[in-house]
């Protein structure tokens, strides 16, 4: 059976995030990047990792996650997102505070918790940003999103997902009322700086930037 520590799960987690974004092989410069830490400080943790076969590396040719490291890999991700869910429908945080307190509460080894968990949570699909929660067996039941910006004048959907996860993205979209569930509308895009004008709920209009619009995820009806 693999063991990882707490610091081994957060780079296997880096490197399947960044082989997910269309990566076939990731760089050290990519981790260093992504863990903010030296490249030198990667190195030496990647070769624990592939000491475990959990990842694929050969220094100079970057890194690929093998099949045990996949599976890990999704089951930190699972606790992760479900404890992000019991931490917004059971302790009432704010979808911008609950990334740190699951950053921490993913490494807890107990099997039979995060299953008592997802039981208790009635097995929520998606987590409160709309990225969907792997199942025990590592599957993922994933649903088609558009970004916002890509959609034409006159067409809707409903915001399903965010892109970008950080608190104070989070808190712009509280601000401005554009939340999971919301249903949209284009009504109008800015040839010169693609900005858009957008229609909430059939009553509230927002002006928002191309930037912002790329970050939120439509399933487009």
């Amino acid at each position: 059976m693999i063991r990882l520590t707490s610091a081994e799960e957060n780079y296997l987690k880096a490197v399947y995030h960044l082989s997910q974004e269309g990566k076939t092989t990731v760089s050290t410069n990519d981790i260093s990047s992504e863990m903010k830490t030296k490249p030198a400080s990667v190195s030496d943790m990647l070769r624990k990792l592939a000491e475990k076969e959990v990842i694929d590396y050969r220094k100079y040719y970057g890194v690929n996650v093998t099949e045990n490291g996949k599976k890990y890999a999704l089951q930190i991700i699972r606790k992760h997102r479900l404890w992000e869910v019991f931490l917004v429908e059971k302790l009432r945080f704010a979808w911008d505070e609950v990334h740190e307190v699951a950053e921490e509460l993913e490494h807890i080894k107990s099997p039979i918790l995060i299953q008592r968990l997802d039981e208790y949570l009635g097995h929520p699909k998606f987590d409160p940003h709309g990225d969907p929660i792997p199942d025990e067996y590592g599957d993922v039941k994933a649903r088609p999103r558009l970004p916002l910006n890509e959609l034409a004048i006159n067409d809707g959907g409903q915001i399903v997902a965010v892109k970008d996860s950080s608190a104070a993205f989070l808190r712009y979209l509280d601000k401005v009322g554009a939340y999971i569930g919301a249903r949209i509308k284009v009504l109008d895009k800015v040839e010169f700086d693609g900005s858009l004008e957008i229609l909430v709920d059939n009553k509230k209009t927002l002006f928002m930037s191309k930037d912002v619009a790329a970050n939120i995820l439509v399933l487009q009806q």
